[in-house]
């Protein structure tokens, strides 16, 4: 009895590799051995790296807020640890965009949590 190879899913496998490589360099795009290790690779950079850019976005809105803490006089521990005594409930995010966009509202702000 003659094997059974499965052509058109083993085809459809090797496609499906070769989509995702495209555009890589060299034989990373279209030699299929070479290709699924670069497209394999390039997943784990994916997912280590979507955890990875939270962190980055935390530490930059946090220069921010710092920088901007600074021209008014106070450090950022000073002014999150005012905010929480003071009740104002507002994200990193936000308060950075406001430092970035609105210096005179932010300066608001630090004045309202009684520093």
């Amino acid at each position: 009895m003659p094997r059974a190879k499965n052509l058109p899913q083993a085809k459809r496998r090797r496609k499906k590799v070769l989509k995702a490589s495209k555009g890589y360099w060299g034989m990373r795009g279209n030699v299929l051995t070479v290709a699924k290790h670069h497209v394999d690779k390039g997943r784990q950079f994916a997912f280590r790296d979507r955890r990875a850019k939270k962190r980055e976005f935390r530490e930059l809105w946090i220069v921010r807020i710092n920088a901007a803490a600074r021209e008014n006089g106070t450090t950022y521990s000073r002014l999150m640890g005012a905010f929480a005594k003071s009740g104002i409930e507002i994200n990193r995010k936000l308060l950075a965009d406001i430092a970035y966009h609105n210096p005179e509202i932010f300066a608001q702000l630090v004045k309202k949590s009684g520093l």
